[in-house]
């Protein structure tokens, strides 16, 4: 597609955990928001030093979910724009251009298609909204395992000026060639369909297991060429390091297993492969840290 290669953070939750942030159920990585903000920005700047052109805020766990109906409601904006702050004066503190992406989370539950309710969801992604809009730079919808939560995301943003990526959550079965799937069981093809369909000026696949993207940005390719959109809409993949999941997984419900064998090295091998079929945007998700992407950007601009 002729774009240059932008390499996003990694993980921010079990980075927070192993920096020794305040770390716990429920509130996950959004604890250190609420008694620790020092550790957030401590986490942005080890992914800044290790070459990351884009830091995300720690915005994916500021739902009820994680935080309570009632903190969120009396705090959520005020958390939101914490989360964008510390980001962007990160970002503004490198000495080379680095883009903030906010992250707008499932807001009923990761990996949970079969939860979703955009009548509770609407209001929530709004509060995340308002509060990230003065620091981002890209709104990055992430670990998203239907289209609707897709649809909802841009119903939220009306005509924003930011671009917006959307990053889908896949099974993680290995399928027949051709025939990736959402964990709503709706295909690859129509995900990407439904992202040109809502101006989406990236599609991305993340918090997965690394052998099911391969396919999706083959498929994703195939679909955007036979669209004539494949100059202008990027891919790009940011798997997670969890042993397979069950289908009735939640993300983040507990502290998953991590795979020995993805060190930086055989996560790497793996970028590689993502980026020879065409993907032009490169990262992490859960267990993937500031040495996995030191090992990337290493690799790919040397």
């Amino acid at each position: 597609m002729g774009h240059a290669l932008t390499v996003l953070d990694g993980g921010t939750g079990r980075e927070l955990k192993r920096i020794g942030a305040p770390f716990r159920q429920p509130e996950w990585s959004a604890l250190a928001l609420l008694e620790g903000p020092q550790f957030v920005a401590q986490v942005h700047a080890s992914y800044l030093a290790a070459g990351a052109d884009v830091i995300t805020t720690n915005s994916y766990a500021l739902v009820p979910f994680h935080i309570g109906a009632a903190r969120f409601a009396l705090r959520g904006l005020e958390l939101a724009e914490l989360a964008g702050r510390l980001a962007r004066e990160a970002a503004n503190r490198c000495d080379r251009l680095v883009r903030v992406a906010g992250s707008l989370p499932p807001i009923c539950g990761s990996y949970r298609a079969d939860w979703f309710d955009a009548e509770f969801a609407r209001p929530i992604l709004a509060t995340l909204v308002a509060g990230l809009t003065p620091f981002i730079d890209h709104w990055q919808a992430e670990t998203l395992s239907t289209i609707a939560e897709a649809r909802l995301v841009r119903e939220v943003l009306g005509h924003t000026t930011s671009p917006l990526w959307l990053s889908f959550t896949l099974t993680d079965t290995p399928s027949v060639p051709g025939t990736a799937v959402l964990r709503s069981g709706e295909s690859v093809s129509a995900a990407v369909r439904a992202a040109v369909d809502l101006q989406a000026s990236a599609v991305l696949f993340n918090c997965s297991q690394p052998e099911v993207m391969s396919d999706a940005v083959r498929v994703s390719l195939t679909t955007l060429q036979a669209l004539g959109k494949d100059a202008a809409i990027e891919i790009g993949v940011y798997a997670n390091a969890f042993m397979p999941q069950r289908a009735d997984a939640e993300a983040n419900s507990d502290l998953t297993t991590i795979r020995a064998d993805l060190t930086p090295e055989g996560y790497l091998r793996w970028v590689r492969e993502w980026i020879e079929l065409g993907a032009r945007i490169v990262g992490g998700c859960c267990g993937i840290g500031p040495e996995h992407i030191a090992t990337i950007c290493h690799s790919v601009r040397a």
